[in-house]
């Protein structure tokens, strides 16, 4: 069966089958032979009580004088007997002669004056004799026979031999009534399994099948399928909880490559618009030549911006692709004072107060330095574009714990507390006129995320009253 239902079902009706089968197997042995034991301690026991009573009836007998197996008490004891355990009883002289045989239902007088086995009459008198014999042919079908002595309590004298048959049939057949209601019991267990069995593999393979049918519909671009299960808190539960949260992150990763898309388009548009625009222009004659030099400047400014665009997608990709320099060991606060020296021309030209607060020890810390130098000229940079005139820049390094905290923080407009989330985002502006932020192309913060991501670290990103905040961790060495 190809189907997870079909192989569930077949599964669980397998191992009920096997069981029964294993149980019914165990059970036949044990009761086949509980039967064997029940019936011959049922004979023993009536054989013993015959004996004891025949022996009673014969001392009985001989004070009064005659014979004991003629008399009318004696032969209705007999066929009492006889007929309640629905067995044969006989009575023989010492040397195996049958003298009375009953089943019951009067005297069985075809084994009158019979000689049984003499090897058995012989050993009678000093072992039972417990086991199937026909009686050398008295019988036409051997049955299962049980022979004691009849002694003279006091003495110990050999009076007779007493016997008790029974057909093999009587104990085949209760062993066929506990077999047969065995039988039953276990095709109604099976049949009610197997009913169960189909209704809870039916129910847990729907789920599944519904999963496999969103799968395909989401394989054809139909991102928003989703598969409701209800209520259902098991595996099934979680994998259509799972393909849902999975569902979803596509769907959202589908959105930021479309806005992207969007986004690329739009930066590279614009200055290529620009540059072949005033290019044109220059050609054609259309901007006087006095006026050449300055669109050429903004030529080249835009070209220079197009490189910056163009470098930070490749430097994305490197980083996405996890080609990084390995781990090494460094002083995270002379990395940061090395990157805001490199910064010192764009500090002055805002008349920037910068406060820079380091421990007075060295704080080494674990990273890639040349990644963790592009965390920190990207966050002091866009600190310093996004400061205003004659502001303050921050820069501090703290210790805790394992951890070394980072923090960057400028004076300038407060980010909207619904675009904090956003802005490490790619291309994301908080300008979305896209016109206070030429020199910009909304990948930085986006690839100082990608950075400390990739050291499993974090960063954060708080702005009000005029102040923004980010701080990221490092761990230390």
């Amino acid at each position: 069966m190809k189907t997870m239902y079909g192989r569930q079902f077949a599964t669980m009706v397998s191992m009920v089958l096997l069981s029964f089968l294993m149980l019914g197997a165990s059970f036949a042995t044990l009761s086949y032979q509980y039967t064997i034991r029940e019936k011959k301690d049922t004979l023993e026991r009536n054989a013993r009580v015959i004996a004891g009573f025949t022996s009673e009836s014969i001392q009985a007998t001989a004070v009064g004088g005659g014979l004991v197996w003629k008399t009318d008490a004696f032969q209705s004891y007999l066929a009492s007997v006889a007929k309640v355990s629905d067995t044969h009883v006989m009575v023989a002289t010492p040397d195996g002669q049958i003298l009375y045989a009953t089943a019951g239902e009067g005297e069985l007088t075809g084994l009158r004056y019979q000689q049984i086995p003499r090897d058995m009459a012989a050993e009678l008198p000093s072992a039972p004799y417990v086991g199937m014999s026909d009686l050398g042919g008295l019988y036409g079908e051997a049955r299962y026979l049980v022979g004691l002595p009849i002694t003279d309590g006091a003495a110990g004298h050999l009076q007779g031999l007493v016997l008790v048959s029974c057909a093999a049939s009587n104990i085949s057949g209760m062993w066929q009534d506990l077999s047969a209601i065995l039988l039953v019991t276990a095709l109604a267990v099976i049949l009610i399994a197997a009913i169960i069995s189909s209704v809870t593999s039916m129910r847990q393979s729907q789920p599944i099948k519904e999963i496999a049918a969103a799968a395909r519909q989401f394989g054809l671009g139909e991102l928003d399928v989703r598969v409701d299960v209800g209520p259902r808190r098991d595996e099934v539960g979680e994998l259509a909880e799972a393909f849902n949260a999975m569902a979803d992150s596509l769907s959202k990763s589908e959105q930021r490559r479309t806005e992207f898309v969007a986004n690329v388009s739009h930066e590279l548009k614009t200055p290529m618009t620009t540059i072949a625009g005033f290019a044109d222009g220059i050609l054609d004659g259309t901007i006087p030549p006095e006026q050449e030099r300055h669109y050429l400047q903004i030529i080249s400014s835009e070209t220079r911006r197009l490189s910056r665009l163009v470098r930070s997608m490749l430097d994305l990709s490197r980083l996405q692709s996890d080609e990084r320099a390995a781990q090494q060991q460094f002083d995270i606060s002379e990395t940061l004072v090395r990157t805001l020296v490199t910064l010192e021309d764009k500090v002055n030209a805002k008349t920037l107060e910068v406060d820079l607060q380091l421990p007075e020890e060295p704080v080494p810390v674990w990273g890639d330095q040349d990644a963790i130098t592009q965390v920190c000229y990207n966050l002091l940079d866009n600190a310093i574009k996004f400061s205003r005139e004659g502001g303050t820049l921050g820069a501090s390094v703290s210790v805790k714990g394992p951890k070394a905290t980072i923090t960057i923080s400028n004076q300038g407009d407060t980010i909207p507390a619904e675009e904090q989330s956003l802005v490490f985002d790619r291309f994301h502006k908080t300008d979305h006129s896209r016109s206070a932020d030429r020199d910009g192309v909304g990948l930085g913060l986006y690839i100082v995320k990608t950075i400390l991501n990739s050291h499993k670290e974090t960063i954060t990103c708080a702005s009000g009253d005029g102040v923004t905040k980010f701080v990221f961790t490092l761990t230390r060495a």
